[in-house]
């Protein structure tokens, strides 16, 4: 059985945070300073990894993986919320939000399987250090790297097509601020029954089951660092495993509340808030844990810092001496 009001294709509007247009200003600068910020933030971490040869490490090999897909992430949706807010116009086309959704939901499922492989790499390292690099060779990790990106964008795939056949009651209202799954089954004027064994079976294959993997390298790591005799050696360990827990613990923390619960639960509020935290937030402070609590990182930062003002000196120096001569 079918839902009343059954409308033909047209645009969808996006309610976001409009029911606090006394905060409109200040929440698009808000937004506007968190995306400049994750944009910058990731930026920097990829460049210091390209440029400085001892990282180029399988794990920060990841970890620039991860920076792209913060920040392409980001750029799907919060670009087109700002320009809303300058312009007043909340809607986005039906190719829009086809568009949207496939792109988004493709790079956060890419993330889901990232995280996975990061927590693999680093049971390797720390439960195998002696045939680490033999393992984790170029070849593998360009490969697992692959693998990644290719299984996000295969689950995107599924769940545009199955969400799209689907028809939109009017008015076409979604209630955050960019088009996702969740949002749009809570439109449809279809039966979304089949759509949400869908998201729950693919959802379960490409987000659980690498949070599963992820959980269970950690419970051998964990058992392993317990066993090292060195105090150095257990902090430096708990160190690199504590930024890698953080992230996976705010990125699945906030995804499984977002799609692992029937339609009839949601409560808009906090849902706008929790889509804000996983699709802005997060992505803004992954830089901050994996590289400004990496000594790695702040070291290879430091030399670039050191490099550049040596340069600069030296410039000044050999101008000054040109103009005296």
């Amino acid at each position: 059985m079918k839902k009343e009001n059954q409308t033909s294709e047209t645009d969808f509007i996006f309610i976001g945070f409009s029911y606090l247009p006394h905060l409109r200003s200040l929440l698009f600068f808000i937004f506007l300073l968190l995306y400049t910020f994750t944009l910058l933030g990731n930026a920097i971490t990829i460049l210091i990894i390209c440029l400085n040869l001892q990282l180029h490490t399988p794990m920060y090999f990841f970890l620039a993986n991860l920076s792209f897909l913060d920040i392409f992430n980001t750029s799907v949706t919060i670009p087109k919320m700002l320009i809303s807010d300058i312009t007043k116009k909340q809607s986005i086309s039906y190719t829009g939000c086809i568009t949207q959704l496939f792109l988004f939901t493709s790079l956060a499922s890419a993330e889901c399987v990232l995280l996975a492989v990061m927590a693999y790499d680093r049971y390797l390292a720390i439960c195998y250090p002696l045939h680490y690099m033999e393992v984790m060779n170029n070849k593998v990790c360009v490969l697992l790297a692959t693998l990644a990106w290719l299984g996000g964008f295969l689950q995107s795939t599924v769940h545009t097509i199955f969400t799209f056949q689907l028809s939109f009651c009017q008015p076409r209202l979604i209630d955050g601020f960019f088009c996702e799954v969740p949002s749009l089954l809570k439109l449809s004027c279809s039966l979304t029954f089949l759509n949400e064994v869908v998201l729950f079976c693919f959802g379960g294959l490409v987000s659980l089951t690498p949070f599963l993997l992820t959980f269970i390298s950690y419970t051998v790591i964990l058992l392993t660092v317990f066993n090292i005799p060195s105090s150095e050696g257990r902090s430096k360990a708990f160190s690199t495993c504590g930024s890698h827990l953080t992230v996976v613990a705010m990125f699945y923390g906030a995804a499984t509340f977002v799609y692992f619960r029937p339609t009839s639960s949601y409560s808009l509020p906090v849902d706008r808030l929790v889509s804000v935290f996983y699709s802005l937030l997060t992505p803004m402070v992954n830089p901050v844990i994996y590289s400004l609590k990496n000594n790695d990182v702040k070291g290879a930062l430091k030399k670039m810092f050191e490099k550049k003002r040596s340069y600069i000196s030296m410039k000044i120096f050999s101008t000054s001496l040109t103009l005296f001569i």
